[in-house]
């Protein structure tokens, strides 16, 4: 009955999962490069993906159906940060599309919840893509300052006995 739903509700697992790991690459090579703002920004984005599966999962458990935790498409080795900034704010914008048509999907086969559901996560990928823009738009206004500034900061707080976490 709510066959298509669970399909949905896989994919956009899927693409949760992508995600997930796109980020935790990103947060580990921010944090290498110094960048604690970006690596707290990118691990904090990828937590919350992971509830965001969480949800997904209850869900089509609650349909009977199975989860299928395969991951949409494999991590992009990016080193770069305006190119990591870029990629996330294209994900975040193409999973806020996805899920926007998807709860539509889900209302034309009289699955309320489940439309509710990705109503609630198209919220988190548009607050998630602004926070990418924003640094998109700081690195552009400022430039590879603004960078410098993260990794400066990084110094003074080990220094003084106080990493950011």
């Amino acid at each position: 009955m709510h066959d298509k739903s669970i399909d949905l509700l896989n994919r956009a697992i899927g693409d949760e999962l992508a995600a997930v790991h796109q980020y935790m690459y990103f947060h580990f090579h921010c944090d290498d490069q110094g960048f604690d703002l970006l690596a707290l920004l990118f691990k904090k984005t990828a937590i919350d993906e992971m509830l965001h599966v969480e949800k997904l999962a209850e869900r089509i458990l609650f349909l009977k159906g199975e989860v299928k935790m395969e991951v949409a498409e494999p991590v992009d080795h990016i080193h770069d940060v305006k190119k990591m900034l870029e990629k996330a704010r294209a994900m975040e914008e193409g999973s806020a599309k996805d899920y926007n048509l998807w709860a539509n999907e889900c209302a034309a086969n009289a699955d309320s919840v489940s439309k509710k559901l990705f109503e609630e996560l198209v919220m988190d990928e548009e607050r998630h893509f602004d926070q990418y823009d924003v640094e998109l738009d700081n690195i552009g206004r400022f430039g590879d300052g603004y960078l410098a500034l993260q990794s400066i900061e990084r110094s003074k707080n080990r220094s003084a006995g106080n990493p950011i976490d």
